[in-house]
């Protein structure tokens, strides 16, 4: 996926979910990123994450790392 559209895409969940409260907001965006997104899509935005992450709402950046935490427990 194009990296700009990426980004655009998990920043418009996070905007959907930042009226929540916190813990809602996070897991929220967690949640369907982790249902929604394909394992290829996860797998370039914990990457792009990784590498800097430019232009993540605190949100997406606080569910990919969650995200990341969930794949490596259960490799």
């Amino acid at each position: 996926m194009d990296t700009d559209k990426m980004v655009r895409q998990a920043n418009q969940i996070a905007q959907y979910f930042k009226v929540y409260p916190r813990a809602r907001a996070e897991e929220g965006v967690r949640g369907h990123i982790r249902k929604f997104w394909e394992p290829r899509m996860r797998a370039q935005l914990i990457e792009y994450h990784d590498n800097g992450g430019e232009g993540l709402h605190p949100l997406v950046s606080t569910a990919v790392v969650a995200i990341k935490a969930e794949t490596q427990s259960t490799v």
